[in-house]
C-alpha cells in the first residue's frame, strides 16, 4: 500500500537507536524527508547513514537535546516547518518508589512529556495554518497498565496520553490529527540489560528470562512476547499517513487494542 508520503517532512526525537530509528527507516522507505535529532554526533551520523543504507530517501540531523528548552529551540529553528513530528524520545528505569528522588521524577518529566509538549507548541499552529499535519506520541502500555517498579515511568507516559488527548481536541474540524501508539515491551537498546534486572535468575539463557518476565510481570500480554522495533513503526508510519485521515485522539496498542478514539 502506497502511504502517501512522498514529499512530506518528518521530524523524528530519539531516532538514533531502537523505536526512534526504525521510525525513521520507515518513512524514509515511503518517501518521507526525515529530520532526526541526537545528543552525540556519532550516533547522530551513524543513524543517519543506517538509513541511506537501507534506501531511504532524503535524511539530516538536528544536534540537539530534545529534553530540554533549549534543545527545542534548536529544532525548531533547525527544522522551521514539519508535516509530521513523532514524538519518540522517552527513558525508562526500574526503581522501588521509596528511592525515586524528587531528580528522578523532574528528570523523566523532562525527557518524556516536555520534549513533546515543546515540540508540539512549535508545531501544531503550522499545522493548523494549513490544514494537514500528524503528531505521534510515542507511549506505553505502562501509561495504562502501571508496573509497580516504574510509577514515576508509567506516569510520564499517562501524562503523555493526556497530552495527545488534549491536542487532538484542538485539531477538530482540520486536516490535522493527534495520536499515541501505545507499545509493549519492546526489543530495543538497552532492553536485555532491564529483562536481567527483573529475573530470578540473571545469568539465565535470555530467552528463559523473557519468557519468565512475560509469566510473571507482563502476563496479560495477548502476544507473550517482545514486540519487534520494525512493529512499532509500521503502526506509526500508517498513523503519520494520509491514510489514516479518520484516525484521531487514539491511543493505539502495538500489541493490539485500542482506547480513547474519535473520529
Amino acid at each position: 500500500m502506497d502511504l502517501q508520503l512522498t514529499a512530506k517532512t518528518a521530524l523524528v526525537t530519539g531516532a538514533t537507536a531502537g523505536i526512534g530509528l526504525e521510525i525513521a527507516r520507515a518513512l524514509a522507505l515511503e518517501g518521507a524527508r526525515i529530520i532526526i535529532t541526537g545528543r552525540d554526533r556519532a550516533k547522530l551520523d551513524s543513524a543517519i547513514a543506517a538509513v541511506r543504507t537501507s534506501g531511504g530517501g532524503e535524511i539530516s540531523g538536528v544536534l540537539a537535546d530534545a529534553a530540554t528548552a533549549e534543545g527545542a529551540a534548536i529544532i525548531a529553528e533547525a527544522a522551521a516547518s514539519v508535516d509530521i513530528l513523532v514524538n519518540n524520545l522517552g527513558i525508562y528505569e526500574s526503581k522501588a518508589f521509596g528511592d525515586i528522588t524528587d531528580s528522578d521524577w523532574s528528570h523523566l518529566f523532562e525527557v518524556n512529556v516536555m520534549s513533546g509538549v515543546r515540540l508540539s507548541r512549535a508545531y501544531l499552529p503550522g499545522m493548523l495554518e494549513r490544514n494537514w499535519g500528524r503528531i505521534v506520541f510515542i507511549s506505553s502500555e505502562s501509561g495504562l497498565a502501571i508496573p509497580q517498579d516504574m510509577i514515576h515511568y508509567a506516569t510520564t507516559k499517562t501524562a503523555q496520553l493526556s497530552v495527545s488527548r488534549g491536542l487532538a481536541q484542538l485539531t477538530r474540524g482540520t486536516n490535522v490529527t493527534v495520536n499515541s501508539v501505545l507499545p509493549g515491551p519492546t526489543r530495543s537498546e538497552g532492553i536485555e540489560t532491564f529483562l536481567r534486572s527483573q529475573a530470578s535468575d540473571p545469568s539465565a539463557p535470555i530467552k528463559q528470562i523473557e519468557a519468565e518476565f512475560f509469566a510473571t510481570a507482563r502476563s496479560a500480554s495477548i502476544l507473550q512476547r517482545m514486540v519487534e522495533a520494525e512493529e512499532v513503526a509500521n503502526l506509526v508510519a500508517y498513523l503519520a499517513s494520509p491514510r489514516s485521515s479518520a484516525t484521531n485522539g487514539a491511543a493505539l496498542r502495538a500489541e493490539g487494542g485500542l482506547v480513547n478514539t474519535i473520529a
